[in-house]
């Protein structure tokens, strides 16, 4: 499996961001409500963008720096795919 970070949106339009390494076992995992509280009452929520990474700890950087910029930056992210 590849190393992702990841963002959906959720049904009220909000973003969010994670990292996984099997992005549609994890996607699933959010629409059934079992991968975060955040989105388990945000459902249903559909995957926007998918980043590709070395290593975990590179995940877990990229993570930390899309979560840190604001909303039209993340906008960006996703529409620049």
């Amino acid at each position: 499996h590849m190393i992702c970070v990841y963002l959906l949106r959720c049904a009220d339009d909000s973003l969010y961001c994670g990292w996984t390494i099997d992005v549609q076992q994890r996607l699933a995992a959010h629409r059934v409500g079992t991968a975060s509280r955040y989105t388990r009452s945000r459902r249903p929520v559909e995957l926007a963008a998918v980043f590709p990474v070395a290593d975990r700890s590179a995940a877990l950087r990229e993570e930390a720096r899309i979560k840190r910029r604001p909303r039209a930056a993340k906008l960006r992210l996703i529409a620049d795919g």
